[in-house]
């Protein structure tokens, strides 16, 4: 396989899914309580209508709506006052022509009532007689029976990620456990002579481990566990050892530094020697990250990154999460928000690339405008500095001041 002979990004994609195609994580039942982020394995259906009864939104009386259409402040519609409705219970009373119950908010509705008239526009002259001095229409003032969701309603459907809404939804059905899909495992490798741990000084020559961190967080953001394996020399073996016990403890590895073709870039020679189908991607004609190796040893992924923080966070967005999302069963991917903006200089871009521009969003009267970040791919700093990415396709060369674009925002 070629490195200089790049794959077009759209083609990468298509490489990665086939390569999975039918491969999802097994499911895991796990309490509601501790399901935020989780992604849903089955659709969950209710087994009952919610609410199971019509009750009352107001503290105030159960009424037959077409009884008080004439009331008003002069001509009080007298109804005869049958009892009390009870929070949390059962109700036997049945409203006949002329009738009403006193009911409080979350009341049972009462047999023959329709509506329910709030109480500030009633007016009690004894315990048995109530004035109602304003109509309300059927329905008013009432959740009937079913109207939230209906028997056989799909609460949450497979693929959907759990969010605050859906575990008020499905703890209002009764559902204490819920099927998700396992918690992707994903291992992170950092190699290179020049990489130290973040808690030592770097010497001549040397830098920080940035990769394994940034990645790390990107990716249990999304509700991912990392295993960080350290900081591996260039060394082959040692690559090979590392790389092993990664595959065999996680379901995808990411392999940070050794992407490229120098002669001590070693992850395309381990993940083929590994086991089959090996290699099956090295290089992607994007900017950031063209030295991108993707490959599978048995059903685990492996993903070479570039050593370059800008290049590995770059592809990390666009591959590697769609390829989560895809062992997760998700039909979406973990997209962030994205807002129209305009461009606010022109921009360069080579036809036959894809081109992740970094920019920080400047509001203007008529919206934002996108300011490019220009920096090489080894500065950390241009991350920081950015709100959003702006995607330049493969079929456009460049970008003119003011041109509109969408900005995926970080």
């Amino acid at each position: 396989m070629e490195f200089m002979k790049a794959k077009a990004l759209n083609e990468a994609q298509e490489i990665l899914f086939k390569s999975l195609d039918g491969y999802v994580l097994e499911a895991e039942k796990i309490a509601l309580s501790k399901s935020l982020g989780r992604i849903i394995a089955n659709d969950h259906v209710m087994e009952e209508d919610l609410p199971s009864f019509s009750r009352s939104t107001v503290d105030g009386f159960a009424v037959r709506s077409s009884e008080l259409f004439v009331a008003g402040e002069g001509i009080p519609v007298v109804l005869d006052n049958i009892g009390e409705i009870f929070m949390g219970r059962t109700t036997e009373l049945t409203l006949a022509p002329g009738q009403a119950a006193s009911i409080p908010t979350g009341g049972m509705l009462p047999i023959g009532a329709d509506a329910v008239v709030m109480i500030e526009y009633t007016e009690k002259p004894d315990e048995k007689t109530v004035l109602v001095v304003k109509p309300v229409a059927p329905g008013e003032n009432v959740i009937a029976k079913g109207e939230d969701m209906k028997s056989g309603t799909v609460i949450v459907h497979r693929g959907e990620r759990i969010g605050v809404a859906q575990i008020g939804a499905l703890a209002a059905c009764g559902f204490a456990e819920i099927s998700v899909r396992k918690q992707p495992r994903i291992g992170i490798l950092s190699t290179g002579d020049e990489v130290v741990d973040i808690g030592s000084k770097p010497g001549g020559g040397q830098v920080r481990d940035i990769n394994s961190y940034a990645l790390a967080a990107m990716l249990e953001a999304i509700g991912c566990s990392t295993i960080r394996y350290g900081i591996i020399p260039d060394d082959y073996q040692q690559v090979l050892l590392a790389l092993r016990k990664a595959v065999n403890e996680t379901d995808m590895v990411l392999v940070s530094g050794g992407s490229s073709v120098g002669t001590r870039d070693y992850a395309v020679q381990a993940i083929a020697e590994l086991g089959t189908p090996g290699v099956l991607l090295h290089g992607i004609a994007v900017k950031p990250g063209k030295p991108t190796i993707y490959g599978l040893i048995g059903q685990v992924p492996v993903f070479g990154l570039p050593g370059h923080p800008v290049s590995a966070m770059t592809i990390c967005e666009q591959l590697v999460k769609p390829v989560i999302g895809r062992l997760l069963g998700r039909s979406e991917s973990f997209r962030g928000r994205a807002v129209p903006a305009r461009i606010s200089r022109n921009i360069a871009s080579a036809p036959g690339r894809d081109d992740f521009l970094r920019v920080r969003l400047l509001w203007k009267q008529d919206g934002y405008e996108a300011e490019p970040i220009l920096g090489k791919s080894g500065l950390i700093s241009t991350m920081l500095q950015a709100d959003g990415i702006v995607h330049i396709d493969t079929d456009c060369g460049g970008l003119y001041a003011g041109d509109p674009v969408i900005v995926e925002l970080i």
